[in-house]
């Protein structure tokens, strides 16, 4: 698993700097937003973030602290698509669609117990994410893919439906984030 390769791709479809008058986040660069930063020691202009920073902060917040390393130990396409998610909704969210996913595709409970959807990646979700791919495999792990990206797009519309502001990002987060994670990381 490249993490350093899934940051560079991160960075690269975040573009630069933006502070689109729509968007909640406000100022951003590289995809990391002002309160990001700040919460990270930046006290620059957001404009001049620079790009190694946004890296670190990247590696940091949305893959060291949810433990995506243990869950690329399994499935590096899973985890390629967790950072991605994370980075877009943050990791707690991006856990939450794994957990769902792996309760609704456990034959009720016939493959392993279901789990609690805490939004972490803890020893159960670990085990219960093991067993998934043991008994379902490559394939599986195809289908708990489109899986969490359906929760994902879900997710995004009911976005743009709370709040119409948002729909001036609804269709770039469907072309840009839905089926367009690291799969083959």
């Amino acid at each position: 698993m490249d993490i350093d390769r899934l940051i560079d791709e991160v960075i690269a479809r975040e573009g630069g700097y933006c502070n689109h008058p729509a968007d909640k986040g406000g100022p951003t660069r590289w995809g990391i937003t002002q309160a990001v930063a700040r919460a990270h020691g930046y006290t620059g202009d957001m404009s001049c973030l620079p790009r190694d920073l946004a890296a670190r902060i990247f590696r940091r917040i949305y893959w060291d602290e949810p433990r995506f390393a243990d869950v690329a130990a399994i499935s590096p396409a899973v985890a390629a698509e967790l950072f991605d998610t994370g980075v877009n909704m943050g990791p707690g969210t991006a856990v939450g669609f794994l957990q769902r996913a792996l309760n609704a595709l456990n034959r009720q409970q016939s493959d392993y117990p279901d789990i609690v959807v805490d939004r972490r990646i803890g020893l159960a979700t670990l085990r219960a994410f093991a067993a998934f791919m043991r008994v379902r495999g490559e394939k599986g792990e195809t289908v708990l893919l489109k899986a969490m990206e359906a929760l994902q797009g879900a997710r995004y519309v009911a976005l743009a439906e709370e709040r119409p502001a948002n729909e001036a990002f609804l269709y770039g987060w469907l072309a840009n984030r839905i089926g367009q994670s690291s799969a083959d990381a």
